[in-house]
């Protein structure tokens, strides 16, 4: 079974299921969100916000294939870039921090570790690019898919409650940029998926 992780662009992002290549809900404040979506064209503004972000921040998502098919991905941004963070009552994200915005596997491929991996592959990318954490708000009556992922998710995966609240907490992993953690995360990937393409070098900052 072959598996591959590519950065999300503007090519790939028709991969993404129907809903959350329309989905405006962290891209957006709540009221311009509310406008995109009355207005008919919330894919429109999730297109404008991805090329803007890839410009002036570079590579902002990750999705993962299994043999050619789209399984899962995932969003990341600085607070900056993510208006809607702030309508959280645990916001703000740490000034040291890149925001996950959501991830999501799709049936058929869940249960696989593909949740594991692509949070592995957003610390890797951000430890290469020196930051020093990721904070994500997490939804601790989390009942179907949504926006805002599962806080039992998050801590699985390693990520620690900075800012505890009876819905939404905030979380922290932290990427100590030492030798041992990328090593920790090299194989990991590489022991979940095998032989993972190389990606492009990113752009120096």
């Amino acid at each position: 079974m072959g598996r591959r992780l590519v950065p999300l662009t503007l090519d790939n992002l028709p991969d993404l299921p129907k809903g959350c290549r329309s989905c405006v809900f962290w891209e957006l404040d709540p009221v311009s969100g509310q406008a995109a979506v009355r207005a008919g064209k919330p894919e429109l503004e999730k297109e404008a916000w991805i090329s803007a972000v890839l410009l002036e921040w570079g590579s902002c998502g990750r999705v993962v294939y299994v043999d050619d098919v789209a399984a899962g991905f995932v969003l990341y941004a600085p607070p900056a870039y993510v208006p809607r963070s702030t309508a959280f009552p645990t916001s703000p994200v740490s000034p040291d921090a890149v925001q996950l915005m959501t991830s999501r596997v799709l049936p058929g491929f869940q249960g696989q570790g593909l949740g594991r991996v692509l949070v592995q592959t957003v610390a890797k990318d951000l430890v290469r690019r020196g930051f020093k954490a990721i904070e994500a708000f997490g939804d601790a009556q989390w009942e179907e898919p949504g926006c805002v992922l599962p806080a039992d998710h998050l801590t699985s995966v390693g990520f620690k409650t900075v800012r505890p609240h009876p819905r939404y907490p905030r979380l922290r992993l932290d990427l100590r940029s030492t030798l041992s953690w990328k090593e920790d995360v090299e194989m990991a990937l590489d022991r979940l998926l095998g032989a993972v393409q190389k990606e492009p070098a990113l752009r120096p900052l």
